[in-house]
C-alpha cells in the first residue's frame, strides 16, 4: 500500500488528502501547529488517515507533498527526504512572502529553490495552478472523456514517472512541462495557473471561486507553450 505524506494541510493538502484516500492512498498529514490540531480533518479522513510531524509525514511518503508558503520552505526538513520524490506546490507572493531577489531577477524558479534545499531528494513541480475547489471537482477515473491535465516539471525523468502515477491516481492526467527551469511557465500570471479549471474564470478577475470546467492535455499544452516570463 503507498503512502502519501502532506508537510502542510490547508486547502491544496487537504484536498489532496481528501483525493488520495478516495484512491485507496493512505496519509499522513502535518502542520506547522501540531498533530492535535489535525484531528477533525483525520476523523473527516477515516482509518486511512493520521496526523503527525512534519519529519514523521517525510519518513512516512512513498511520495511527499510541500505545500506550505514559500518563505517557509527552508524549514522542510531535509534528511527524511532524500531519495524522496518530493511534490512542490509553492507559489511566489511577495505581499505574503517578502522579496526573494533570486526570484525577482529569474534567476530561478520556486521549485528551484527547494530542490537547491533538499539536494538529494527529486523535487517535481506540480498542484500549484489550480485552485483547491477545482482541484477536488475535477477528478475523474482514467480515460474518462472529460478528464482534466495538470502540468508538472522536474529535472528526474523516474521522479516526473512517479509524479505522474500519484496524479493518476487522484483523478488527473498530465503535461510535462520540462525540467524545474521551465516550471515558471505554470506559475502566477501565466496562461495555465488558474484559468483553465474555471468556468469563464478569466472573466472574474482575482474570484477563483467558479464552477470548475475540465481542460484536456491540449488545452494545458498549448498555455504552457504561450506563457511568457514577466520581467
Amino acid at each position: 500500500m503507498s503512502t502519501l505524506g502532506l508537510i502542510g494541510s490547508g486547502h491544496i493538502g487537504g484536498t489532496l488528502a481528501r483525493l488520495a484516500v478516495a484512491a485507496g492512498i493512505d496519509v499522513v498529514l502535518s502542520n506547522s501547529r501540531g498533530p492535535e490540531t489535525l484531528d477533525g480533518l483525520v476523523a473527516e479522513l477515516g482509518p486511512r488517515a493520521r496526523a503527525a510531524t512534519p519529519v514523521e509525514a517525510a519518513e512516512a511518503g512513498d511520495w511527499v507533498v510541500v505545500t506550505v508558503p514559500l518563505k517557509h520552505y527552508r524549514k522542510v526538513p531535509v534528511e527524511p527526504l532524500v531519495g524522496k520524490v518530493v511534490l512542490d506546490t509553492n507559489n511566489y507572493y511577495p505581499e505574503r512572502d517578502g522579496r526573494f531577489p533570486e526570484l525577482d531577477a529569474q534567476r530561478t524558479t520556486t521549485s528551484g529553490l527547494l530542490q537547491e534545499h533538499l539536494p538529494e531528494s527529486k523535487v517535481v513541480k506540480a498542484f500549484n495552478n489550480i485552485f483547491y475547489k477545482h482541484l477536488a471537482a475535477l477528478a475523474r477515473p482514467t480515460g474518462a472523456p472529460d478528464r482534466t491535465a495538470l502540468p508538472i516539471a522536474g529535472d528526474d525523468p523516474e521522479a516526473k514517472t512517479s509524479a505522474a502515477r500519484l496524479l493518476d491516481l487522484l483523478g488527473y492526467d498530465i503535461v510535462d512541462a520540462g525540467p524545474l527551469a521551465e516550471s515558471w511557465r505554470f506559475e502566477r500570471d501565466t496562461p495555465v495557473y488558474g484559468l483553465p479549471y474555471g468556468l469563464d474564470l478569466h472573466k472574474h478577475g482575482d474570484n477563483l471561486d467558479v464552477p470548475a470546467a475540465s481542460a484536456d492535455t491540449e488545452t494545458i499544452r498549448a498555455g504552457l507553450a504561450a506563457a511568457e516570463r514577466q520581467g
